[in-house]
Order: structure tokens, then C-alpha cells, then sequence
């Protein structure tokens, strides 16, 4: 969080603005959360997994009962970091497709600092990614909307969804959004630091310096997400730096789109990023079928591209809330068999493709009609 600054937004989330406020005091206030570590003489490193900027992650043995683990070893780094990213997984613990914290260790010689966590047995997203037909992107985007449903209606920005941060063991079908290490509570009427999110999925707020964001930043990097599998461009908005990660978003979502966002809100923007900004042509918005090719027509569906739309907007306000994506038709399949086999344990798969575009078909015909009934009404009332 940060001091407020020279912009005249004013800006509060539509959805669970007042969680934290609701909540005992002790929920969000972090600081004063009592750590409590257990010994590390329980677990033993296997082998080196990953490394981020603030921690190396190792896949792990619980030698007690013979169970892997994956163990997350701290760098030093401020002790109130430490805390919000324990105090935040365990307000998650068993939430809906959240990585479960087991315990928190911590070697006694050396006082280094390891979260120890479930063990997923996931595959790079690079390699599962190209594999992945038009019915997997659905299944694992509706499964990540369980997991930021979840944290948003329990008060919390991820504020770093990524296909890095999605572990995925495809054989099981099973989804666990992981790294919470830039997590953060949401208070309204607060300033928030820009410097969150991996720039490829960073929303506009953040390239623009509008601070008092919200869980929408979240939906924003989930339509970078699904920009990149359905139209197989990874990562969809490609930017060399911040600056330019704006202009790429600007010649997609057009230049009088971010105009009327830039005013909505009172955003001030950099003189840097001001006079890039114009020394760039105008652009009209592209409409979503124009990314659509030969290679990857096969995961692009009229609900596909209209819940895309949803996402990828400027206006952080009017993006689709986790709840608000759940229920949109692109997802009507997967609840039907939600709804109906998945206690019988069959898993969703292409047998739930002729329900699938039955129902995309019937969908289109009723927007048809909507519009065409809209469109009457209007012209009477011009009459």
C-alpha cells in the first residue's frame, strides 16, 4: 500500500468491497500475525524445482510418512512480506483450487525461513499448453475461477496469475493456483503498489499508475491467460517494457477506448508514457475474430470470444467479476456436467461436445432475437 498521490479517481471494487471491514481485525492485520515455526528435521529436498525473486522451491520428502512435498525456501526479505503470504494461505487453506500451506519450518543454525506445501505433480505449462484442445482450455479456465472466486470472496488479490502460477497435473484433472507472495488484502478506498503482476499479464491500471485497484486486476491478467491458449499466441500482449506492454494493449483495445478510461477515472499519466502514447497513430478497437487463423480456429467459439470481451477491457469496472464469469454460456457445458455426471465420476470430456455447441447455438439464436426485439422497440419509440 502506498500514499495517495495526485490522481482524482475514485474507485471501489463491485464485489466484496467490505470483506476485510466485516472481519475480526486479526484476519487482515498481517503485522501483527504471531509466526510459528516447526523444525525442519521432518522434511528432506529431493531436487530443485524452480527459483523467483524472493524464494527457490524444491520438491520435498515428508519423512514421516513417506509423502512428497514441495518446499518453498524464503530469501531474506522484509518480515511483513513473510507474514502477509502466511497470513493469506492459511485464511485460503482448503480453499476450492488453492495450493494448500501444510507447515511453516525453519532451520534453527541458519533461520532460514521454508513453507512447506501439497505436492502437485504438474507439467511446464509450456509443454502441457500446445496440447490442450478447445474443451481443456474451458475445463482449466472455469477451475482457475473457482480458486480467485474463492480468494476474492475471502478479501484477497492474487495480484500474479500467470500460466506460471497455475500448476496443473493433467492426468488427474486437478488445478492449484499457487505463489501468493504478492497477495494482498483489498481495502477500499486504498492505494495499492503498481509494481505487482508479471508484465505480459499486468492490467492497464497498473501501466497507467491507477493505484486504487481492486480483484478486477485479476480478471484482466485471467483474459491474458485465455487470449494466449485460444488463440495460441503465448503471451498474448508482448510488451518490451511497461511502456510498450500499454501500446500493444492500446492497438488491440483502441486508442478512444483508452481515452474515455484515462478521463473516467482522472488518470494523470507520466510524461514517458504520455508522449509515447502520442507519438503512436490512432487505433480503432480489433474486433476479436480478426485473431482468428487457420491454426487455431478450432478453439474459438462465438461464447469464446464474447467472454474474452468481458475480460479484456479498460474499464476494470465493467470486466466480469469471477462470479459474473462462472455463469457465462462459454462455461454452460461444464456445468451442466457439473450438475449432473461429475458425482458419478466421468470425467468432462469430448462426449459433452454436442451439448456444448447445441447449447452455443441455441444461445447465439437468443441474443438474435434479443437484439432483433430491442431493435423494434427502439425504432417505435423513434417513431
Amino acid at each position: 500500500m502506498s500514499q495517495r498521490s495526485h490522481h482524482s479517481y475514485n474507485s471501489i471494487a463491485r464485489v466484496f468491497a467490505t470483506v476485510n471491514r466485516e472481519k475480526p481485525s486479526s484476519y487482515s492485520d498481517y503485522e501483527r500475525f504471531d509466526l510459528r515455526w516447526g523444525g525442519v528435521e521432518d522434511y528432506q529436498i529431493v531436487r530443485k524445482i524452480g527459483r523467483g525473486k524472493y524464494s527457490e522451491v524444491f520438491e520435498g520428502i515428508d519423512t514421516t510418512v513417506d509423502h512428497p512435498v514441495v518446499l518453498k525456501v524464503l530469501k531474506p526479505v522484509k518480515k511483513k512480506k513473510i507474514k502477509r503470504e502466511i497470513k493469506i494461505l492459511t485464511n485460503l487453506r482448503g480453499g476450492t483450487n488453492i495450493i494448500k500451506l501444510i507447515e511453516c519450518v525453519r532451520d534453527p543454525g541458519s533461520k532460514t525461513m521454508c513453507l512447506v506445501f501439497e505436492h502437485i505433480d504438474a507439467m511446464d505449462f509450456k509443454v502441457l499448453f500446445p496440447t490442450f484442445n478447445d474443451l481443456d482450455v474451458r475445463f482449466y479456465i472455469f477451475e482457475l475461477l473457482k480458486a480467485l472466486h474463492f480468494c476474492h470472496s475471502r478479501g484477497i488479490i492474487h495480484r500474479d496469475v500467470k500460466p506460471h502460477n497455475v500448476m496443473i497435473d493433467h492426468q488427474k484433472r486437478r488445478l492449484r493456483l499457487i505463489d501468493w507472495g504478492l497477495a494482498e488484502f483489498y481495502h477500499p478506498h486504498t492505494e495499492y503498489n503498481v509494481r505487482v503482476a508479471s508484465r505480459y499479464f499486468k492490467g492497464p491500471e497498473l501501466l497507467t499508475d491507477m493505484r486504487m485497484y481492486d480483484y478486477s486486476l485479476d480478471m484482466w491478467s485471467l483474459g491474458c491467460m485465455l487470449a494466449g491458449m485460444i488463440f495460441r499466441k503465448e503471451p498474448f500482449f508482448r510488451g518490451s517494457d511497461n511502456i510498450d506492454q500499454l501500446i500493444r494493449i492500446i492497438r488491440v483495445l483502441g486508442t478512444d477506448e483508452f481515452d474515455a478510461y484515462i478521463k473516467k477515472y482522472g488518470i494523470h499519466l507520466d510524461n514517458e508514457v504520455k508522449q509515447h502514447i502520442q507519438s503512436q497513430p490512432r487505433h480503432a478497437k480489433r474486433p476479436w475474430n480478426k485473431f482468428v487463423h487457420a491454426e487455431n480456429k478450432r478453439y474459438i467459439s462465438s461464447e469464446a470470444l464474447d467472454f474474452l470481451d468481458g475480460l479484456l477491457r479498460f474499464d476494470h469496472q465493467t470486466r466480469f467479476t469471477a462470479e459474473e464469469a462462472m455463469a457465462h454460456p462459454y462455461f454452460e457445458a461444464i456445468r451442466h456436467w457439473e450438475a449432473t455426471e461429475k458425482r458419478s465420476g466421468r470425467p468432462f470430456s469430448s462426449t459433452d461436445v454436442s451439448h456444448l455447441s447445441k447449447h452455443g447455438k441455441q444461445h447465439q439464436q437468443q441474443q438474435q432475437q434479443e437484439q432483433q426485439g430491442s431493435h423494434r422497440m427502439n425504432s417505435n419509440e423513434v417513431n
